[in-house]
């Protein structure tokens, strides 16, 4: 597989950690929506993906993390 930024072969997959936060004043009450994905890094242009799982999917839709 390769980057699709930069077309680079060197990439890598790290377990990472991602707190991700509702925007706006409104979202500053909620609490965070964690998720424990695996990121693809490319290591020459720092670009990285990863997949939200189906259910901290759903709370993003909603707009609501206490539904976590």
């Amino acid at each position: 597989m390769s980057c699709k930024a930069c077309k680079s072969e060197n990439e890598r997959v790290f377990n990472g950690e991602v707190a991700i936060h509702f925007p706006g004043l409104k979202g500053v009450d909620l609490p965070f929506v964690w998720v424990f994905p695996r990121l693809t890094v490319c290591l020459e242009c720092g670009i990285a993906e990863f997949e939200i799982p189906q259910r901290e999917l759903r709370v993003l839709k909603d707009g609501d993390s206490r539904a976590a």
